[in-house]
């Protein structure tokens, strides 16, 4: 990852297929393959080669798939970046990370002799923000193997083929649709990315979609326009939160076979569950669930070819590592064994599952706390029936408006991120050492009866 080599393989064998559909219209893999090139020729005439970090942060998602492939056929490595980031925030990124060139609108192109590096696969090939990089600019860099290797994987639990028109409807700044792209293109399909999710662009999407790419709480708008309009819809490739069984089969109902799967950024896949009967590990993974001694549950490690190479620029995150290889960023679940279903029960750190983010509460709590009258805040996530949990924010001090705190919000922090539910408390509680009790807050917000809380209107 990325797939250059493969466009343009797929570029010399079907010139014509359509490659990517995008808000500007279709586009063929050999005019795909040709802006790449143009543009790859244009990196290499700035001096920009094997080695070097570009961020990328275009609008729109075929201009940004360019700039993807342009950097891997140069042979530097594409960092995507939010184009809805403000420039202050923007600068506060770039000053994070070495960047040798940032682009945000589409490369420019330049004619010359095609430049070709050639690809490797313990190249640098990807690197993109993990949910939360405000006050923590937190980067993960990938090789090539930890995406590519595992396509064939993929192909196979999907049916995925150069036949098929895969829906992306997702910005391509999130790993999980990024690598849906990428994918696709490998495959030499046609990869439908609207770049965003648009509810009522939906209809004319999925009047061609045979698959689609998604998280589970948009499955249910999927199925809704599909029980309206029809389509050749026939798989459903869903990553992040559980997915709920009643949606599952109601996808069944409607001749949509739904590939469930469980990773993270850090990790990319970890389990699957391609017929309803439970997550069971990803080709090539091995789990193994942690559990301390008098603990009902324990931390899920992993160890595969499908790992990171860590976080850029020596940042820190949730993501450990031990010297036997296995990695992990958290996640809770029960004692499992080879051969049985893993069962996740949630983040150990306090990381927030949201949709199909993971939102880490420390970076929100340290954009809050400068909200004037504000004395200290914190961030837990609480139920939500579709997205799995909600950004939830409890401020000590009484004097800080619900306004102020979502213009904060609004201005320093990403949509994932941000709070959708405020409550004030006249002192948080504590631990011995002072530091607030995020598990009691949790455990308090949940309780619903605690009259220290107030909703903040």
């Amino acid at each position: 990852m990325p797939v250059a080599a493969q466009v343009m393989r797929h570029a010399a064998a079907h010139p014509d297929r359509i490659a990517v559909s995008g808000p500007g219209g279709d586009l063929g893999y050999a005019e795909l393959a040709a802006r790449a090139g143009r543009a790859a020729r244009r990196l290499a005439d700035e001096g920009i080669g094997p080695g070097a970090l570009v961020a990328a942060g275009q609008a729109d998602p075929v201009a940004l798939l360019v700039a993807v492939l342009a950097a891997d056929l140069a042979g530097a490595t594409p960092l995507l970046c939010d184009h809805a980031w403000s420039e202050e925030r923007r600068a506060q990124v770039m000053a994070a990370v070495p960047v040798a060139a940032r682009f945000d609108a589409p490369l420019p192109e330049a004619d010359g002799p095609p430049v070709r590096h050639r690809p490797g696969p313990d190249d640098l090939t990807w690197a993109c923000f993990s949910s939360g990089s405000t006050g923590r600019p937190r980067a993960v860099v990938r090789d090539r193997a930890s995406w590519t290797a595992s396509f064939a994987h993929l192909d196979a639990l999907t049916g995925i083929g150069p036949d098929d028109v895969v829906l992306i409807p997702g910005p391509l700044v999130s790993s999980l649709y990024g690598f849906a792209a990428v994918h696709t293109l490998a495959a030499g399909a046609t990869a439908v990315v609207p770049g965003r999710w648009s509810p009522g662009g939906l209809a004319d999407q999925l009047r061609r979609a045979t698959v689609v790419h998604v998280v589970p709480h948009r499955l249910p708008a999927v199925l809704d326009a599909l029980e309206k309009t029809g389509g050749p819809l026939r798989t459903a490739v869903v990553g992040g939160a559980a997915l709920d069984a009643a949606t599952r089969t109601r996808a069944a109902a409607a001749g949509v076979r739904v590939v469930s799967y469980y990773g993270a950024t850090e990790l990319s896949f970890v389990a699957v569950d391609a017929d309803g009967a439970g997550l069971r590990p990803f080709p090539g993974v091995e789990i193994d669930v942690r559990v301390p001694s008098g603990q009902a549950l324990g931390e899920v490690w992993v160890r595969s070819p499908w790992l990171c190479e860590g976080y850029l620029a020596g940042a820190t995150g949730p993501l450990r590592r031990d010297d036997g290889g296995w990695m992990t960023v958290g996640d809770l679940a029960e004692p499992h064994r080879p051969g049985e279903v893993l069962r996740l029960r949630g983040r150990g750190d306090g990381a927030i599952q949201t949709g199909g983010a993971t939102v880490v509460p420390e970076d929100v709590e340290e954009v809050l706390r400068k909200v004037p009258g504000v004395d200290d805040v914190v961030v837990v996530g609480t139920p939500h029936p579709y997205l799995g949990a909600v950004v939830t924010a409890v401020v000590e001090g009484t004097g800080a408006s619900r306004a102020a705190l979502e213009a904060t919000a609004r201005a320093e922090l990403d949509p994932a991120q941000r709070p959708r539910r405020w409550y004030a408390a006249g002192s948080l509680p504590r631990t011995p050492t002072g530091k607030p009790a995020r598990g009691l807050v949790a455990a308090r917000l949940a309780a619903g009866d605690d009259p220290g809380l107030r909703r903040l209107g």
